[in-house]
């Protein structure tokens, strides 16, 4: 009996251990749970807490608002978590309390958008991809499937990264390219996008910066002009019904920046080094991978699921 006594009691002493060694993980982004690009997001970081047993919570702004962000990412350090998750749309806006949080002694990790500021800021590594290297990879493509006229869709114009990918699309598509910018209404991508393609007919490529907010509406703004098998249209990210599009031919191809994996990977990474001081040594890129016709019927489920 005693020998159970002080097993059960071990165990529950062990289990007592293990809760309080259960580290404490605040992730803030600029993009809310409830968008179809950052609920995957969401996700990962759900997924990585229930693998990892970390108390992990996600915070963004109502809107995409730096000053609201940064006052998130202020609050989190308050609260003297054992990580900090980040994404950087603004170096400018966010860096001084990026930099509040490495100085205070908590580990930072960028996820998403800041891949180029990141480690000057002070964060431990990113995990994202090269926004501009992604949009020459794009511009390189549409140009080789006949491209000559191009118009770069941004629907959340502030935000660097994206400004990235135009700015990389000009490079490697090599012919005239424009910046359209909206807001993240569809219906008002779609109306901005067919005026555009009203106005100028030789407009025979789209690249948008997100599927479901520009990637879709811009696709039928180029249905509703008659000309949708005579205009390439591409985007960024992912969703159920681009995938579809693509599938069906309507579309050119989608780029996949694995967005699970930027929700994910930073809060296994922050956990095992409040655990055991352990941290890759450099950067994960988790993308760019072009979702082409052969590739997209691989995906349109998983996408519907909330994984890519």
């Amino acid at each position: 009996m005693l020998r159970t006594l002080k097993t059960a009691a071990l165990a529950i002493i062990l289990a007592a251990g293990a809760a309080m060694a259960a580290p404490t993980i605040i992730v803030v982004s600029h993009g809310q749970a409830n968008d179809p690009f950052w609920s995957v997001v969401k996700n990962g970081v759900d997924e990585a807490a229930k693998d990892t047993g970390a108390t992990v919570s996600y915070r963004a702004p109502e809107t995409f608002d730096m000053v609201a962000m940064s006052q998130l990412i202020d609050a989190a350090v308050n609260q003297q978590p054992d990580g900090i998750v980040v994404s950087i749309p603004d170096a400018d806006a966010l860096g001084p309390s990026i930099e509040r949080a490495v100085a205070a002694g908590i580990p930072v990790i960028s996820m998403n958008s800041g891949a180029d500021v990141s480690k000057s800021l002070g964060a431990l590594l990113h995990v994202g991809q090269a926004e501009f290297d992604a949009g020459k990879a794009a511009g390189e493509k549409l140009a080789a499937m006949g491209g000559k006229v191009g118009l770069c869709v941004n629907q959340e114009v502030g935000n660097v990264a994206l400004d990235q990918r135009c700015e990389g699309f000009a490079a490697g598509f090599g012919g005239e390219t424009s910046v359209l910018p909206t807001g993240n209404d569809p219906t008002e991508v779609q109306a901005k996008v067919k005026a555009a393609l009203d106005s100028n007919e030789a407009i025979d490529t789209i690249l948008a910066l997100g599927a479901s907010t520009a990637g879709e509406p811009s696709l039928e703004a180029a249905r509703a002009t008659g000309r949708l098998t005579n205009i390439r249209v591409a985007t960024f990210d992912m969703s159920a019904g681009f995938l579809k599009a693509i599938e069906d031919g309507d579309a050119a191809f989608a780029i996949d920046q694995q967005q699970f994996l930027q929700g994910y990977l930073p809060v296994v990474f922050l956990s095992l080094h409040a655990k055991y001081g352990l941290i890759p040594g450099g950067n994960v890129p988790s993308g760019p991978n072009l979702i082409t016709q052969e590739k997209a019927g691989q995906v349109v489920e998983l996408s519907a699921k909330g994984i890519r």
